[in-house]
């Protein structure tokens, strides 16, 4: 007897999901509402598409292990993708000042645009396991509270399935057809610091194609209004630039205004490298930040057949790039359960959600316990968990500012490479306690060759006059 699984969601995380079930089920049909583009290029259901993404090392290893065959890394390099060392090729200011580059080793992310990822990750899904791609909104599940049996899709027909997953994003109805089925009320928790995105993308100027990652963290502890600012490498040789702001200090979409924000953050230096670069767009503007959880995993009752992955289960402020990777991490553990169990085995549904909820936990307590820190947050105020995440997690990025081993403690956990265990590992304990064995950075750490990039290119005098 053929098994179907059907996959709501043609984003990077349904993607994955696809990977993950297609040895386990002769056919895997993903569902997206959007015609999909036949290159990488920006589409309207991904809200996020046009902002800065970091896929973590844990996420890309994650995804590699969904796709054995095909090497995902080369391919992404191939299509214009950047390695980037955390060790060595990032400049980083945090609330505890300057992270120090180092000349040993650390694990790498890759930057590029969301489209370009998802567009690699789509044609390697689809060229090594059995899964097909169609347009088709779904309406509701098919099925019970006991078993969900499919999908019922827009234009009235229903596509049945051994096992369904919603990887539709944000924007999920799972809640809403979970009522349908007579399922209780999932519990739900929202975050909300008011961030708003604005991104514009520019061509690197001649000279700069070797300037680090640079990023100028918001402070969360000083009780006003969080701004943060990136330059990160993409392909075609241009420079994506992300600004955030949480309420009180949006970024604005004005070219010249948004300038001026680069040069008002904590360090102007975002500023200083884009006032001589060419801009190529105009400033794209998002609202669709808010940090959201819904808790599936503790449902007290849940269908066999269904399974909820990616944003769809939660979404995280964007400044944190953790998105995807925890998408990645929620795809494999869906592939390590149909590995062992059919994808119709009692249970198992139970078992992935569980399971991805603890994949979740990490990045959630990570953004929430800075988020809501911040002046007008809306979702609570801080509770006694989040107050102790925080307090330790500042000791530790004030160690890890000049140290190495608790710069890796704060790599491994950032990377997704590890579990908010490994924070307190007795070598990470030790090395947090410690302290910096480097004295801190007052000043970007830039190599000669960096500064001189970075006067070339400063044109601020000629703005601010």
């Amino acid at each position: 007897m053929s098994r179907r699984a059907v996959v709501i969601g043609a984003g990077l995380g349904g993607l994955l999901a696809a990977a993950a079930l297609s040895r386990a089920v002769d056919e895997v049909t993903v569902l997206d509402r959007d015609a999909l583009p036949e290159g990488p290029e920006h589409r309207r259901g991904v809200p996020q598409g046009r902002h800065a993404h970091l896929l973590m090392a844990g996420g890309l290893t994650a995804i590699e292990s969904l796709l054995p065959e095909a090497d995902v890394r080369k391919r992404l390099l191939a299509a214009g993708a950047h390695e980037v060392s955390l060790s060595s090729g990032v400049l980083s200011l945090t609330a505890e000042g300057w992270l120090h580059r180092w000349r040993r080793p650390g694990p790498h992310l890759l930057t590029c645009s969301r489209a370009l990822l998802e567009w690699a990750v789509r044609d390697l899904v689809t060229t090594h396991t059995k899964t097909v791609i169609r347009q088709g909104t779904v309406t509701g599940l098919l099925g019970s509270a006991d078993r969900v049996r499919g999908v019922r899709l827009d234009d009235a027909t229903d596509l049945p399935a051994d096992l369904v997953v919603d990887a539709s994003g944000r924007g999920s109805r799972a809640l809403t057809w979970l009522d349908a089925l007579g399922i209780p009320p999932v519990t739900t928790r929202t975050v909300d610091s008011g961030l708003v995105n604005a991104t514009r993308v520019y061509r690197v100027p001649r000279g700069a194609e070797r300037f680090p990652l640079t990023v100028v963290h918001a402070n969360p502890h000083l009780s006003r209004p969080g701004r943060s600012g990136m330059v990160l490498p993409i392909e075609g040789d241009r420079w994506m630039v992300s600004l955030a702001g949480t309420r009180g200090a949006e970024p604005p979409s004005d070219p010249a205004a948004f300038l001026q924000y680069t040069l008002d953050l904590p360090d102007p230096i975002v500023g200083r490298l884009i006032s001589g670069a060419e801009p190529l767009t105009d400033v794209h503007v998002s609202h669709s930040t808010s940090n959201v959880r819904r808790y599936f995993e503790k449902a007290p009752r849940w269908p066999e057949g269904l399974v909820v992955l990616g944003d769809a289960v939660a979404t995280f402020n964007p400044a944190y790039g953790q998105g995807m990777s925890v998408a990645a991490l929620g795809a494999r553990v869906l592939a390590d359960e149909v590995r062992h169990s059919a994808a119709d085995a009692p249970g198992l549904a139970r078992r992935v959600q569980r399971g991805v909820a603890r994949s979740v936990e990490t990045a959630w307590s990570s953004a929430v316990s800075q988020d809501v820190l911040y002046p007008d947050v809306r979702g609570g105020s801080p509770r006694p968990t989040d107050r102790l995440v925080t307090a330790y997690s500042r000791r530790l990025m004030r160690a890890a500012a000049g140290s190495y081993k608790a710069a890796s403690v704060l790599w491994d956990v950032t990377s997704m490479r590890g579990g908010p265990t490994r924070a307190l590992h007795p070598d990470a304990l030790l090395a947090t306690l410690t302290g910096p064995l480097v004295r801190p950075a007052t000043e970007a750490p830039l190599t000669p060759d960096e500064r001189r990039v970075l006067a070339l290119l400063d044109r601020t005098g000629a703005v601010a006059g």
